[in-house]
Parts: C-alpha cells; sequence; structure tokens
C-alpha cells in the first residue's frame, strides 16, 4: 500500500473530476516507473472512478429535478497538466496522454461504457470538436476546459467521440445522457469533509476508507441536494458570513436550515437513483456519528439523532406509490430567500 504522503503528495498534483462526464489515464509503457508511483496512482484511480460511479447514479437518476442538465456519460477524466512539470513524464509513461485530456476511468453500466470506450485512451475530439490543448496554465484549467466543451453538447442526442490509444484513432458513438450539473471529485485528507459549491461536491478520501458504497451515497447525496436546492446562492443573498462567525446568530440558523433541507431532499435523490432512504436513517444513527465535530459543528448541523429523525419524517411523509423519478414539492424552494 503506498505511503499516505506519497500519496497526498500525487493527489496535490492530480485532481480527476468525476463529472456528468468523466476523465481517465492512458499507458504507452517503455519508462521504467516505480512501483509505489504506479500502486499509488492506480489506488487513486480506483478511488476516483468509485466516487464516478456514486455521482453518475445520482446526477442521471435525478435529472428530471434538474433545470441545468448535461450530458453525463459516465468518464472520469484529467489531463496532463493536472501534473507538475516534473510528474509529466511518469503521468504519460502510465497512463499515455495522447493528447492533453485523457479517460482516468469509465463507470460500469453508463453509456460510455455501453459504448465500449475503455479507460486508458485518450480523447481527440467530441462532436468533430478538438478537445482544448494545454496552454501550460496548470492545475485544473485544461481540464476544466474540456468539461465546458462537452457541457456545451446536446443532453438529447448521441455523442460522436474520437478516441486515441498508442497514436491510433477510432470514432465511437454514446448514446444520449442527461443527468444533473454537478461534479464530483475526491480530495485527500484524513478528515471526514464534504462540501457543495452550486457545481462541485467534493468529498474527502477518509469517506472511501471508512465507508461502504451505499453509506457514501448519503453523503454524496445530501452536498447534491445543496446544489440542486442552490443553497450557496441563497446563503450569498442572504449576506451570511463564512468566516468565524458562520456558526452563531443568524448565520448559523441559516446553514442549519439549508443542511436540514438538504437531508430531507437526499431522502428523494437517493429513491429516485435506486437506493433505499432508509440507509440515511441508518447511517446517521450509527456510522454517521463519526462525522459529528463538537459544539460548534452543531450550531450549523442538526445532531446525528435529529437529522435521522428528519429524514425518517421524509420518508413517512412520502406519497404512497409515489413515481420514480419523484419530484418533491420541496423542489419549489430553490429560489426561495432564506430568512
Amino acid at each position: 500500500m503506498p505511503s499516505e504522503r506519497r500519496l497526498r503528495r500525487v493527489t496535490r498534483l492530480r485532481r480527476s473530476l468525476a463529472c456528468a462526464a468523466m476523465l481517465a489515464l492512458v499507458p504507452l509503457g517503455g519508462s521504467a516507473i516505480a512501483a509505489t508511483d504506479r500502486a499509488t496512482l492506480e489506488q487513486l484511480r480506483r478511488g476516483d472512478v468509485r466516487l464516478a460511479a456514486i455521482g453518475h447514479r445520482l446526477a442521471t437518476g435525478n435529472a428530471v429535478l434538474c433545470d441545468d442538465r448535461v450530458p453525463a456519460i459516465g468518464l472520469v477524466v484529467h489531463a496532463i497538466d493536472q501534473y507538475s512539470a516534473d510528474e509529466q513524464g511518469d503521468a504519460r509513461a502510465i497512463f499515455g496522454f495522447d493528447t492533453a485530456v485523457a479517460i482516468e476511468g469509465v463507470v460500469p453500466g453508463s453509456a460510455a461504457a455501453r459504448a465500449g470506450i475503455r479507460p486508458d485512451e485518450s480523447i481527440v475530439s467530441v462532436n468533430d470538436r478538438p478537445i482544448p490543448r494545454s496552454d501550460g496554465a496548470g492545475h485544473v484549467h485544461t481540464r476544466d476546459s474540456f468539461v465546458a466543451l462537452l457541457d456545451a453538447q446536446p443532453v438529447d442526442r448521441p455523442l460522436r467521440l474520437t478516441l486515441r490509444r498508442a497514436g491510433r484513432d477510432r470514432a465511437v458513438v454514446v448514446p444520449p445522457s442527461p443527468g444533473c450539473r454537478s461534479y464530483f471529485e475526491l480530495r485527500p485528507g484524513p478528515a471526514l469533509d464534504a462540501s457543495a459549491d452550486g457545481v462541485q461536491v467534493q468529498i474527502s478520501g477518509a469517506f472511501l476508507d471508512r465507508f461502504s458504497d451505499d453509506q457514501v451515497a448519503v453523503v454524496v447525496a445530501h452536498e447534491l441536494a445543496h446544489n440542486i436546492l442552490r443553497h450557496r446562492r441563497r446563503l450569498d443573498a442572504a449576506g451570511i458570513s463564512r468566516g468565524v462567525f458562520r456558526e452563531f446568530g443568524r448565520n448559523g440558523r441559516l446553514f442549519r436550515a439549508t443542511e436540514d433541507e438538504a437531508d430531507r431532499l437526499s431522502v428523494y435523490l437517493l429513491r429516485n437513483a435506486g437506493w433505499d432512504p432508509e440507509l440515511a436513517v441508518r447511517f446517521w444513527q450509527g456510522p454517521g456519528t463519526r462525522i459529528a465535530g463538537g459544539i460548534f459543528y452543531s450550531r450549523t448541523h442538526s445532531s446525528p439523532a435529529r437529522r435521522a429523525e428528519l429524514i425518517a419524517q421524509e420518508i413517512a411523509a412520502l406519497p404512497a406509490g409515489a413515481p420514480i423519478p419523484y419530484r418533491p414539492s420541496l423542489l419549489a424552494r430553490q429560489d426561495a430567500p432564506l430568512r
């Protein structure tokens, strides 16, 4: 197993994004790469794909709940300039990078998987539009430019991708697969941290280390609910403080209101994506208690026991025989001012 120190260092260099599409890696061979480096990157790949599969299932299963939809074909992608200059040689040797953007993984059962797309292929074009070239800006600029290109394509039409591996191109047609515009990103660190900024959902790798996929889905559904309910925008409009005073007074009250609202919507997100929402009740009654962070945390979040209670109440209020997918009345609050 790669050391935690090495894992953190490589993860800082390469942050893959599990988006409505996905990003990936490509091997050329020929370079002698340390076994620990390869093992570290393969460990990161497994984590990225695992989170991607959970996020993809939620994003596509709840597409009817989202006004802002994008092609959610089930790829995990990254770009060569997400690596530092002294790491790019190793990255090319392990993952290929025949172009600036490559496929790290493919979500099983996704539209991309059904089209025959495989890990370790590079992306040449999308609907005959060339992918962005690395401009040296570094970090995630090239990756995000590719995601913008993909998101600009029609959600209700097939996508034509040109892929390259070992210098040979092939064309694939991916069937339509609309999903909510949200991107799922794994970040390093031993703390149990999760956040949503209106577009991205980020969770720490500690969740994958400590919880099952079903349990991680509870956390991801909660964060996706924040994005669907436009909580960041609504909190900003309410003039709340995100600094040292976020836990106090009106700030803490409004933060807690959005956290409770996200828990309630997560019931429907899980159900629409094929999970039993009772998972969320059991999570907050048991393993989720590890996430609670003391007195200040409790000012912005209900206690785990209260969260389990709120979720159970929402499940009980679900209409008998409600269809799947189901649009709850809670969505009417997407643009309601927070007071």
